[in-house]
């Protein structure tokens, strides 16, 4: 009697909220196929994204893949050296966003914190230095710049007291695999870290932040960030 109670209720329940139900599918389509928002956690891709950012992702920029999983169904672009993307970790699963620093073919290397990309090295101009906020009450010396390679430029900043790798020997970039770096070069586990990224691996292009808010100032709205394209 119990069962076939259950059984009537959730019949009942489903038909009458049928509409709400496919309206739920498509929204779960449209996330995981064609666009997605994705929360900035950490300081890894300062100063150019921020903790509390949100980036608008789409995930057409790339590739159509079959909703839910990793499978290409078909190619529409190929990832440029500059994108900011974001990807699932090929350590952990982990979603990441970075910025694609070297593509399929290309030879990379790092020596001292400058970059190299087929042998060409980046040039860095217009240095500033900031306190960043870490944690309340608790600051560290942030010094930028601008890093000019191959045609592309973007802010960049290293932390002073924080160690990480700043060198490594060069790496030729094999067919349908990215070499990704956060602007904040002192901390971020990009792939002098984590390796290479597969295609199949990103998730989308990141456009522009949505929305943001100040995570150390009581979740305070940047109204100044919202919008801001990337």
């Amino acid at each position: 009697m119990l069962l076939n109670w259950i059984q009537s209720n959730l019949k009942s329940n489903l038909k009458s909220n049928r509409w709400f139900i496919v309206l739920l599918l498509c929204f779960g389509v449209f996330r995981t196929a064609v666009a997605d928002w994705n929360p900035i956690p950490s300081g890894s891709m300062r100063p150019t994204l921020l903790e509390g950012d949100v980036v608008l992702v789409n995930r057409l920029a790339y590739d159509l893949k079959l909703p839910l999983t990793d499978v290409i169904l078909a190619h529409i672009d190929d990832p440029q050296r500059g994108d900011v993307v974001t990807f699932s970790s090929p350590l952990d699963g982990t979603r990441l966003i970075k910025r694609i620093a070297a593509l399929p073919g290309d030879t990379v290397e790092m020596r001292n914190e400058v970059l190299y990309i087929n042998g060409q090295a980046a040039e860095y101009e217009r240095p500033d230095s900031v306190q960043e906020a870490v944690l309340p009450g608790h600051t560290l010396t942030a010094t930028r710049w601008t890093e000019r390679l191959l045609g592309h430029e973007r802010r960049v900043q290293w932390l002073q007291g924080v160690t990480a790798r700043s060198s490594f020997d060069p790496v030729q970039v094999p067919e349908g695999e990215y070499l990704v770096l956060g602007d904040n070069r002192d901390n971020s586990a990009d792939s002098r870290y984590i390796g290479l990224v597969p295609r199949h691996l990103l998730i989308g292009q990141a456009h522009r932040v949505l929305l943001s808010a100040d995570v150390l100032g009581h979740w305070a709205p940047r109204l100044e960030r919202f919008g801001k394209a990337l």
